[in-house]
């Protein structure tokens, strides 16, 4: 289990890096598909997989009208790709800064620190994820109503921006 862990570890930060390198929204769209993928498989493997089925739907979602808004908002007859040499050297450098923090925080870090929700006992009478979401509604609650909130403050904020000189929502770039 250590090493699918590590491999969703991997895999995350490698998706944060493409992400973060700032190629064409297309494939910054597929790195954030490929960190929410890897994000959810870590939160299953600590045995949370109702959250983990929650968020990457929410995830899915969100990701789903940010490539719709990009790739009107940004059509591009040839697309920076991944391999081309300013993403390539984003790319590096952020391997790079991420590669020296790892080496700075590695002494902090033990072997018990990756054991999984499910690995430390034989029977269980209730999961960890249940009693988590249970948490989160009786105890976040009003958290929820104010993210609720957020999101569709946000949702008329691109509305609007994406708007244009009075032609309304949807135009023609």
């Amino acid at each position: 289990m250590t090493y699918v862990m590590c491999i969703f570890m991997v895999g995350l930060i490698m998706g944060l890096v493409v992400v973060a390198s700032n190629p064409s929204p297309y494939f910054g769209a597929l790195g954030l598909v490929v960190v929410s993928g890897m994000g959810c498989g870590m939160l299953v493997g600590h045995g949370a997989p109702f959250l983990s089925l929650i968020l990457f739907l929410i995830y899915l979602g969100g990701m789903l009208v940010v490539f719709a808004y990009s790739a009107a908002l940004a059509a591009e007859p040839y697309p920076e790709t991944l391999g081309s040499r300013s993403v390539a050297l984003h790319v590096l450098m952020y391997s790079v800064a991420v590669s020296l923090g790892g080496a700075y925080f590695w002494g902090g870090w033990y072997a018990d620190s990756w054991a999984t929700a499910d690995e430390l006992g034989e029977f269980y009478v209730s999961r960890g994820d249940t009693m988590g979401v249970a948490m989160m509604y009786s105890s976040g609650g009003w958290m929820l109503v104010v993210g609720a909130w957020v999101l569709l403050l946000t949702l008329f904020v691109v509305l609007e921006l994406s708007r244009g000189l009075n032609r309304g929502a949807l135009r023609a770039v």
